[in-house]
C-alpha cells in the first residue's frame, strides 16, 4: 500500500532533503487534501512539534478531519498522544520518547501501549549509517534498528521504519535493511525513506510491507493516477 506523507512546517506543507534541506513547500494544503482523499492511509507530521519549535496543531486537526492521517511529531507524552488521537488522530506515531539513555524506554513503551491501546501506536524507528537515530535524527544511539524493533514489538501495532540515509533524495531505498526490520516483527511494517519508484513500492508490497512517499509524489516523479490506493 502507498501511504502519501504531508510534512507540516510553519503552516506550510514541506518536503525537506535529509530532514534539513527545503526542497518543496505549498501554502495552499487544499490540492494535495484532495489528491490524498482517495487513499486509506495518510502519514501526517508535524515537523516544528518534532523540532521542538512550537506546532501546527490547527492545521493538524483540521487535515485529520478530512483524511484518514496516522500523527506523528512532538509525541512524547501520553497525555500528548491522547490529545492527538481526541484530535482526529487515528494512530500516532512515537520515536525520541520511546528511548532514554541510550536504551528503548520498555516502561514508557508499555504505559503509552496500555493508555491508548497498541493497536494505535506506531513505533518509528529512523536509522542512519546503521544505527537508530532520534532527536530528528540528530542524536544516534548504540543500537540497530533490528534492536529497537525486537525489545518495542510487544508495546505498538505497527512500524515504521525510516532509512535515513536515502531520506528525500530519490535515488531509491535500502530493501536490505527494510528486509532486516520486517524479519524482526510480526507487526505491520511500513517503510520510509528515498522511495522513488512504482516498482520499489509494488517490491515492498509483496514482502507485506506499505511504503510512505513524499519528495516523488510532490515533485511529480512518481504519478499518483498510476498507483492503487
Amino acid at each position: 500500500m502507498l501511504i502519501p506523507s504531508i510534512d507540516l512546517q510553519g503552516g506550510r506543507i514541506v518536503q525537506l532533503v535529509q530532514g534539513e534541506t527545503l526542497a518543496v513547500e505549498a501554502t495552499d494544503p487544499e490540492p494535495w487534501i484532495a489528491k490524498f482523499s482517495r487513499f486509506p492511509r495518510v502519514q501526517l507530521i508535524d515537523l516544528d512539534a518534532a523540532k521542538g519549535h512550537g506546532d501546527n496543531r490547527p492545521m493538524v486537526t483540521s487535515i485529520c478531519a478530512r483524511l484518514p492521517c496516522r500523527v506523528g511529531g512532538g509525541i512524547r507524552s501520553i497525555e500528548r498522544a491522547e490529545a492527538m488521537l481526541a484530535s482526529g488522530a487515528h494512530a500516532v506515531i512515537v520515536s525520541s520518547a520511546l528511548f532514554r539513555a541510550g536504551l528503548v524506554d520498555l516502561d514508557f513503551a508499555q504505559a503509552l501501549a496500555e493508555a491508548v491501546g497498541l493497536e494505535r501506536v506506531i513505533a518509528a524507528v529512523d536509522s542512519r549509517g546503521g544505527h537508530v537515530v532520534i532527536h530528528g535524527w540528530r542524536t544516534p544511539l548504540p543500537m540497530t534498528a533490528v534492536d529497537a524493533v525486537r525489545a518495542l514489538n510487544p508495546y505498538c501495532g505497527e512500524f515504521l521504519y525510516t532509512h535515513v540515509d536515502t531520506e528525500g533524495l530519490m535515488r531509491g531505498t535500502n530493501m536490505d535493511a527494510i528486509l532486516a526490520v520486517r524479519r524482526a516483527t510480526d507487526r505491520r511494517v511500513t517503510a520510509a525513506g528515498g522511495i522513488t519508484t512504482r516498482e520499489e513500492i509494488e517490491s515492498l508490497h509483496a514482502e507485506g510491507i506499505d511504503a510512505v512517499v513524499g519528495m516523488a509524489i510532490y515533485t511529480g516523479q512518481l504519478a499518483l493516477d498510476d498507483l492503487k490506493s
